[in-house]
């Protein structure tokens, strides 16, 4: 077995994991709450086992290095980030529900991998550098935090659709099982600061490693203006919590804006601006 199918696998168990977990929401079915986990941890051995297997193959091919080095390879490793990420919330607040919300991603990211070419390359001359680990990991686990809070954000706004005048419209109905506002909302704002932190940890490594390969920390290419863009949306949102108490659906949108501006960062940067970091689309 190769990476490649071990990653097939990934998508496919991140894929049945996201329709129990909407399953739970949709019909009330709690006893699907197990298998829908346990699925998710299995697609995750799977994604962690795949990344390892691509890493010892690019040593077998002569190009080792990282698996983490062009659009394929990060976003099988941002599915990664979200899987480890959402079970860690699962884990503390004890709550499924949020995966209807966050698991998805994770295999939106596996389906995008699948639609690029998953061939090993060696890396190019820019590449070659200590820092490629450091940034990339630092960066994704940001995006991966930012994911999971566009999908509470999204969760808050379906949630306040059943709420009027502070009471629940229908507390027999379906909307009613997802968890309180008020829980949602500071999950959201907590993992907002959780991915602020690494993004900004991503920013100036990234920094660093320009400076090393082109002379230079910061250059205002495409990419980086949009990483500063927003790292602002953000930090924005957060300014706006601490002094003027925003929250609710206020920062819902902006979590849900926020992650607008990474999907472009990350992903739509590398196909429609040209610029240093066009490499990241091959």
């Amino acid at each position: 077995m190769n990476s490649s199918q071990l990653l097939g696998f990934t998508t496919f168990a991140y894929l049945t994991a996201s329709i129990l977990y909407i399953g739970i929401f949709v019909f009330r079915a709690k006893k699907l709450g197990l298998a829908a986990s346990l699925l998710l941890i299995v697609g995750f051995l799977f994604n962690t086992g795949g990344i390892a297997l691509r890493w010892v193959e690019s040593y077998q091919i002569g190009a080792g290095h990282a698996p983490m080095s062009n659009m394929y390879e990060s976003l099988v490793f941002f599915a990664w980030c979200i899987a480890i990420f959402y079970l860690f919330l699962e884990f503390k607040f004890k709550n499924r529900l949020i995966g209807a919300f966050a698991v998805p991603f994770a295999f939106l990211s596996m389906a995008l991998a699948g639609l690029t070419d998953p061939d090993i390359k060696p890396l190019i001359p820019a590449l070659q550098s200590n820092w490629l680990i450091a940034h990339v990991v630092t960066c994704f686990v940001g995006y991966a935090a930012f994911a999971v809070a566009a999908g509470m954000g999204i969760m808050y706004l379906v949630g306040s659709t059943s709420v009027e005048g502070g009471k629940e419209k229908n507390p027999n109905g379906l909307l009613a099982t997802l968890p309180s506002l008020k829980v949602i909302d500071d999950i959201t704002h907590k993992t907002i600061v959780f991915g602020f932190l690494w993004l900004s940890a991503g920013i100036i490594t990234g920094a660093i490693w320009a400076n090393s390969a082109w002379g230079t920390y910061w250059s205002w290419d495409p990419k980086e203006t949009w990483s500063l863009i927003t790292w602002f949306v953000y930090a924005g949102a957060l300014h706006a919590r601490f002094t003027k108490g925003w929250g609710g659906k206020r920062i819902a949108w902006l979590a849900i804006i926020g992650f607008l501006a990474v999907v472009f960062t990350y992903y739509g940067v590398n196909y429609l601006l040209s610029g240093l970091h066009s490499y990241g689309g091959a």
